[in-house]
Formats: C-alpha cells, structure tokens, sequence
C-alpha cells in the first residue's frame, strides 16, 4: 500500500485504530496457549449427555440444567454451547459422534473433574509405577545375589551377579523397609556358596535372623563376635599384623575420627608413639600395655631399649623429663579414652586377650565372621571403634591378595549396616572402594539417610558404589537418588514406594542398567533353637584353658590409694 501510495503522489492513510495494551496482553496470552496445546497429544472429543427417570418432567429438566450449568465454567477461548439432541434416545443408541473438538490433556482433566485436593474423602494418591528389569539383569543361580521379584506383569527373580557385586552395593531405606532382611538374603546366599563373608551389625537383629537360618553345616565355619555374650571371644588384636607403619596408621586414624570432637595434635602424636613403641618390643602388643607404657615408668625404660628411631627415641626423651604432674595432664586426654574402651570386659576378652585367634584371610577364602555390636551393652564410640577395627582387619587380608594371580583371589563380602560409623581408615573411601574391587571384595553398604553421610562419602558412594538400592525415601532425599534412576523412576516413584518395594539401579556385565522397580522376598521360616546351637559351637572353639588368667587392667597411677 505505502508503494501504491507513492506511486500515485498520495499519503498513506492513516489508521485510526488506536492501540489497546489489554488487548494485546489477551492476544499474546491465547497466542501462546495455542502453542503450548499444540506441542501435546490432543484427543477429538464429543460430549452428549442425557437423562431418563420415572420421575417428574420437571425434576429431570432440573437435572439437565444442573449437568449443563457444571459446562458454563468453560467460556473462554475454547467454549461449549448447549445444543438440543434431536431423537436423543436413538441418536445415543447408535452411539453416532459427528466431529468433535480437539482437546488436550489437561482441558480433558478439567472436564473429567479429576480431585486434586489431597485432603478429598477416598482419593487414593498414585504410588510407583511398576518398570520391568533389563533383560540382561541376573535372575538367580549359584553365582547370583538374590535380591527380589520382579513386580511387573509378568515376575521373575531379579538378582545381581557375584562378578556386578565387586561394583559394590549401596542400600539405603529407613528403619523397617526391609533393608536387613534383603542384607541377610544376601548373606546366605554367599555363606551357602562358600563365599567369604564379614558382617558388622551394630544393633544385632540382622546376625540374629542369620543365625537362626545358618545350616548347621556351616558351624564350624563361623566366628562369632557377640558383645551380648559372657562366653570368652575370639580375639581379634588390632595391633598384629606384619606391616607396623599400616596397622599404626589404621589405629591412630580410629581412634581421631571416633573421637574427633575430642581430639587433638598431642593426643594423636601421644597415641602414635606409644603404639610404635608397643610394636616394637618382644612380647605380643596389646592395648592393655599402653596405659601402662604411659604411666610405669620401669615399663617404659625397658620398652625404650627396643626402639631403635631417634625420632621415637627423642619423644620418649622428652617424656621422661616432664614432672609427673606434666605427663599427668598430657596423658589424660588419652588415658580417659583408653579407660572407657578397657573397663569393658567384652573390649578386653576381644582386642586384648593376646595375639589374635582370627585369621581374616580364612575369613575372606570361604569364612563366615559375625560382628554383633548391641548399642544397648556397649556406647556408639566404643561401637563404632570395634567396627572400625574389624573393618580394618578385613581390608588389610584383602590388601595381602595382591600377591596372588587374579584367579586365585576367591569372591568375599563385606556388610556393614551404619556403614558410615566404620569407615574410618586412614585409607579413604575413594581409594579403597576401586580398590577392593581388583582384590575380589565387594562392600555391601546400607544406612538409613543421605544427611548422615559427609560430602566426600557422599561422592564416593556415588561414584564407586555403582549397584543402587532404594527403598522408600524422604523428598529430600528423593531429589539426590533421581539422578541414579530417572528418566525411568522420577522423584515422586522414588517417594512412593510401598513396603518392601524397591527401586534398583543395578550393574550387568560391568554395564549400568536402565532404574527398574521389584519386591524383596521375605526370609525363610527361622529354624528353632538354630541360632543356640551354632552360637554354642561358635563359642566353645574359643574356650581358653581353664587356667589361663583374664588380663587385668592397669590402674591409674593418677589416683592414689
């Protein structure tokens, strides 16, 4: 037009329509309305609708204009006009629909008034969804870790390969989703296939469910560590061991992390030449000696004769030169500590009765070792050190397989529940997981919530505990365990989960499989008077003679008589 117009010498007309903001507000509102309805599926709809009753003409139109009135809401871009229905009751016993309108899901919602309001009489909210597994996942054998059925249409066992297991396993599921029982499963599944087996429980009831299903065969495979127990232990001495930089390293890096909040530069220099020092001299180190290492001073000069550092030697110097009341005050840190773990008799029978009666290597090569730590007889200090050292013990066997072929290094376990009380080596998380992988052991670790976890366990469990196991879980923590499963298991499925249901993320062949859901079994019938019959064969191997002395504790110099 403006060309026209400048052709024929003329103006171009002006428009004397003025601008309207509301308008174009509206327009850019419906614009982009009908963009979003086109990015969905839509559905072409009819609606009719028609009333027949014995009752009154009156009372049946009323009816119809109540139905009709519930369509008056729907009046704007999109709207519906009622329309008389010529020969209703044919025209609706044909069920002939002329061409209706396109709608997308969520108009359909609207007209299908579908409750949203979570506090509505009888509505049942969604749970999961139900994702069938990977057909590559294992499904059970002798070299496969059950771990559930499969609750898609059509089940199957759904289980995890001995060779995935070196991946390791992360479980996690608030108290009383089954979390223990799928442990113990598991747990028998390896005892019964001569698998090497560690267990740590620090509240009891998962080595209680064991024992009570344990084929009675296997007694004289087990070692049993009962804190619950007044029977002798099997001594487990943290201070043996061929490697003394290591097994000092592992005790002094312990003792700081259970005792962090207490715990400081004298101390733990304090601690580690005194355990250097325990290693050194001829007789058996135990940690009854320390105290008395740090007290008698007749003790001390004849262990100094042994140690041949001048680093060692020089701290010892130093020592001897303090007043008493000096080495009172830098021992007691130390001494306090010491006491509370010694004045425990089940401390004593276990770290203390002299060189250790549990060689780890059998363990892992076919053994089955039960570390039962009842918070309720002992403090979680003195729990999680005894698990720490039990750990430790175990890592270090399998560190000693690095000498043998790769063949020969026969498949192990380790489970601990509370996993994040016991991991305190000097060596760390993320080291020792890829680690223990080439070495033919596969950590099973289960814990309850992400909030107990430090960030750095945290990214190692991400990282390098590659088979997830996932019971109900918090919203919080929802958000972190999407990321393993989704797009197939979102947050709310994750939120969802019914008992004993779980969301798996597992490994087959070295590979991540898609997230899939199952549901765990329930354990065997418990065999009666089972569990006292192997804890009686378990204990009586460790009987001492009858003559051998009970180590006693070295009293305080500090407390005179």
């Amino acid at each position: 037009m403006r060309l026209a117009d400048a052709l024929a010498g003329t103006q171009p007309r002006r428009s004397t329509r003025q601008w309207d903001p509301q308008g174009t507000i509206e327009h850019s509102a419906r614009d982009r309305a009908i963009v979003a309805k086109q990015r969905d599926n839509q559905f072409e709809t009819t609606i009719r609708y028609a009333i027949t009753t014995p009752q009154s003409r009156k009372l049946s139109r009323g009816r119809t204009h109540a139905i009709a009135a519930a369509f008056a809401g729907f009046a704007h871009h999109n709207f519906y006009r009622r329309r008389r229905l010529a020969h209703a009751h044919a025209a609706l016993a044909r069920r002939w629909m002329r061409s209706g309108d396109l709608l997308s899901v969520p108009e359909l919602a609207a007209l299908a008034h579908i409750p949203y309001d979570p506090a509505t009489p009888g509505l049942h909210r969604a749970s999961a969804k139900v994702v069938t597994p990977s057909p590559r996942l294992a499904t059970s054998g002798p070299t496969i870790k059950p771990i559930g059925i499969s609750d898609a249409s059509q089940p199957r066992p759904v289980g995890l390969h001995v060779a995935d297991g070196r991946h390791h396993v992360h479980i996690m599921g608030a108290t009383g989703s089954g979390k223990s029982e799928l442990m113990a499963r598991m747990i028998l599944s390896d005892a019964e296939n001569d698998r090497g087996v560690v267990v740590v429980d620090p509240k009891g009831d998962l080595i209680d469910d064991v024992l009570a299903r344990l084929p009675e065969r296997f007694a004289d495979r087990v070692t049993l560590l009962d804190s619950d127990s007044a029977a002798q232990q099997p001594v487990l001495n943290p201070l043996d061991g061929p490697d003394t930089d290591s097994t000092v390293d592992n005790l002094v890096s312990i003792f700081s992390r259970v005792y962090s909040a207490n715990w400081g530069p004298r101390t733990d220099d304090l601690l580690r030449a005194g355990l250097l020092t325990l290693r050194a001299i001829p007789e058996p180190p135990t940690l009854m000696n320390l105290p008395k290492l740090l007290t008698n001073a007749t003790f001390r000069q004849r262990a100094q004769k042994t140690v041949h550092d001048e680093i060692l030697a020089g701290f010892w110097s130093w020592y001897d030169e303090l007043s008493d009341a000096s080495r009172a005050q830098i021992a007691a840190p130390l001494m306090n500590k010491l006491r509370g773990l010694l004045l425990r008799p089940f401390v004593r029978s276990t770290l203390t009765a002299g060189p250790s009666t549990v060689d780890m290597t059998d363990v892992l090569n076919g053994g089955i070792c039960l570390v039962r730590l009842a918070k309720g007889t002992l403090s979680t200090d003195t729990v999680r050190l005894i698990g720490s050292l039990v750990v430790a013990r175990t890592w270090h066997a399998a560190t000693l397989r690095s000498q043998l072929p790769k063949a020969e290094r026969r498949d192990c376990a380790l489970y601990l529940d509370e996993f994040q009380n016991f991991l305190n080596l000097a060596y760390p998380p993320e080291e020792m997981l890829p680690e223990a992988r080439a070495y033919g052991l596969s950590l099973v670790l289960a814990h309850h919530n992400y909030r107990q976890l430090s960030r750095d366990l945290q990214e190692a469990m991400s990282v390098n505990a590659r088979n997830k196991i996932f019971f109900n879980a918090s919203p919080e923590d929802a958000r972190r365990l999407a990321h393993h499963t989704s797009p197939h298991l979102t947050e709310h499925d994750l939120t969802n989960l019914g008992r004993f249901q779980v969301a798996l993320r597992l490994v087959a062949h070295s590979q991540d499989m898609p997230a899939c859901t199952a549901r765990t079994e329930q354990l065997p019938p418990h065999i009666p008077g089972r569990a006292d019959h192997i804890r009686q064969l378990a204990q009586s191997a460790y009987q001492p003679p009858a003559d051998a002395p009970e180590p006693k504790y070295v009293r305080d110099p500090r407390r005179t008589a």
